[in-house]
């Protein structure tokens, strides 16, 4: 069920962008495939076909055609923010049918779907857009965007296990990069601690961990970038503020 109280709509975008990025946002091919099509003389704007790549226009403005047929207009904006419960797949759907974070967004009438992975196992913050250049921004490595969980380690993790991961592991898949790192309990049976990442690999978090000798038993997301889970409750999502997307566009460079 929605949160209601804090919804928001976006204008249609107003600024140029790149026609591959436009195609590709429509839903009609990746943009490396819509470079093929510019360079094959299939696009054109304002009826002058294009070929040259890096060609801008503003989507919902300019008369965009791709073999002779309209572009759709761009779809109103919309970025969500949801509490993923355990055992749902951050997926649009899931081949072994589990249950899937689209089935908790039924209220949504346009297609959103979700930014990144958080695992199966794992709850807490995940967005949802059908914004696909945010999406991919705040995914990519290259933007180095926060994401910030609580994990209940099985036992005590060790002061040299912290400056492990402050520094970086080694993982099977290369380094994981530094985390922030900070203790806010430890006992002999389990400990909880606060890990701060700025990359989104595959259960990076778990397997970092499990690197320096301590086995994940609890994990929760509760920040990402600019923003916090706060008390949305679980399973539930709410409309992020203007001021909310505003401050993640400018942490990945897209507000001009």
């Amino acid at each position: 069920m929605p949160d209601t109280k804090n919804r928001r709509k976006q204008n249609p975008p107003g600024s140029p962008q790149r026609i591959n990025q436009i195609l590709s946002s429509a839903g009609l091919t990746s943009r490396r495939k819509a470079d093929t099509w510019i360079v094959q003389g299939r696009v054109s704007v304002n009826g002058r076909v294009v070929r040259q790549l890096g060609t801008r226009a503003v989507w919902g403005l300019d008369r965009i055609q791709v073999d002779g047929k309209d572009v759709p207009s761009p779809p109103e904006k919309i970025y969500l923010m949801l509490n993923k419960p355990f055992g749902y797949i951050a997926s649009m759907d899931d081949p072994e049918g589990r249950p899937v974070v689209i089935d908790l967004v039924t209220d949504i009438k346009a297609r959103v779907y979700p930014v990144g992975r958080l695992d199966f196992d794992s709850l807490g913050l995940l967005l949802m857009t059908n914004d696909g250049e945010w999406a991919y921004r705040l995914t990519h490595p290259r933007y180095q965007v926060p994401r910030t969980y609580k994990v209940t380690v099985r036992g005590t993790v060790s002061p040299e296990a912290v400056k492990a991961l402050t520094k970086g592991v080694m993982l099977e898949d290369g380094p994981s990069g530094p985390a922030r790192v900070s203790v806010i309990t430890r006992q002999p049976q389990k400990s909880l601690l606060r890990m701060t990442i700025t990359q989104g690999r595959s259960r990076q978090v778990r397997r970092m961990l499990e690197a320096v000798g301590n086995e994940v038993i609890h994990l929760i997301r509760i920040g990402y970038g600019s923003l916090e889970l706060g008390n949305l409750k679980v399973g539930q999502y709410r409309y992020l503020e203007t001021d909310e997307v505003d401050a993640l566009k400018r942490m990945v460079g897209l507000n001009r």
